[in-house]
């Protein structure tokens, strides 16, 4: 058989893979916190360029690098020298030279339609960052995004099964109590909880088997309230792998649906009062919805 046929020989590594997609932009493995989102089916490659454009953005803003200059210091300094060629070669030959940032998001391999998880690298924290990005939604009714649904925050991940799912969570809780008792004075206040575990082309764990390993970990002034609770506990069940994190006003922000945001604020004929599918279940009784 010719070399032709037999395809490139051992010694040369092959830069994309058969499906045409190169090998550098993915990670074969889901670990560490990150951020799962849903999309629109078919557009999962457009989902993950508009979502690596996302993040950096947010992620400059909220732990900018050192050394890097905003965008406009960028175009402040090339109108001041825009006559001054020397000057602009000189910063062009600088801008080279300097080492490369580390990305710090990177896109895993699902091999799911519908559905992507981008990793998150310290300091970046992904609840945090997500939050961030559904308080502005709510605010302007911009999502910045076109095919991107829903943003799921996860501050670890492990392998799914109970003793690796105990670990996270109390890892996971273990961090969310320190930053609220530092928050807060004196003894730690009563808390109201509630699980929302969601799980993908998964069938080793029962629903109930995952519940009850997380609500091992919780506190003992946390108690559970499915009808108003406090904080939510994220559990997200992918096929071998899970994901937890703690959040505030899941429901207030749509389950952290950008499009029903968008809508929300964008259409107040189709969703009264900024309420959407989700209603704040606080103020259901009164009529009344927070934004």
């Amino acid at each position: 058989m010719t070399e032709a046929q037999s395809g490139p020989s051992n010694g040369r590594k092959r830069k994309y893979r058969s499906d045409g997609v190169s090998p550098t932009w993915v990670k074969r493995t889901i670990e560490g916190p990150g951020i799962w989102a849903t999309c629109v089916k078919g557009k999962e490659q457009g989902t993950v360029g508009e979502l690596y454009d996302l993040l950096e953005s947010l992620a400059a803003d909220m732990w900018p690098v050192e050394g890097q200059s905003s965008a406009n210091d960028r175009d402040n300094g090339s109108d001041e020298n825009e006559d001054d060629l020397e000057t602009q070669i000189a910063k062009e030959v600088a801008a080279l030279k300097r080492p490369k940032v580390e990305k710090r998001f990177a896109n895993c391999m699902t091999n799911t339609n519908c559905v992507i998880f981008m990793s998150c690298k310290p300091p970046v924290d992904p609840v945090k960052l997500v939050m961030k990005h559904v308080e502005n939604v709510q605010k302007t009714g911009v999502t910045r995004t076109k095919y991107t649904h829903r943003l799921t925050p996860v501050s670890g991940s492990c392998v799914a099964n109970l003793p690796e799912l105990h670990s996270l969570c109390h890892r996971t809780v273990a961090a969310y109590c320190a930053l609220e008792n530092q928050s807060s004075e004196g003894s730690p206040r009563a808390r109201k909880y509630k699980i929302e575990l969601r799980t993908r082309n998964h069938n080793t764990l029962t629903r109930m088997e995952i519940i009850q390993e997380v609500a091992k970990c919780m506190p003992s002034n946390y108690t559970v309230d499915l009808d108003d609770p406090d904080v939510f506990v994220l559990v997200e069940v992918f096929k071998s792998t899970v994901g937890v994190s703690i959040v505030e006003d899941y429901y207030r922000y749509q389950k952290f649906n950008v499009m029903e945001l968008a809508n929300a604020h964008n259409e107040p004929e189709r969703f009264e009062k900024g309420a959407g599918r989700v209603r704040d279940k606080k103020h259901e009784d009164n009529g009344a919805v927070n934004v």
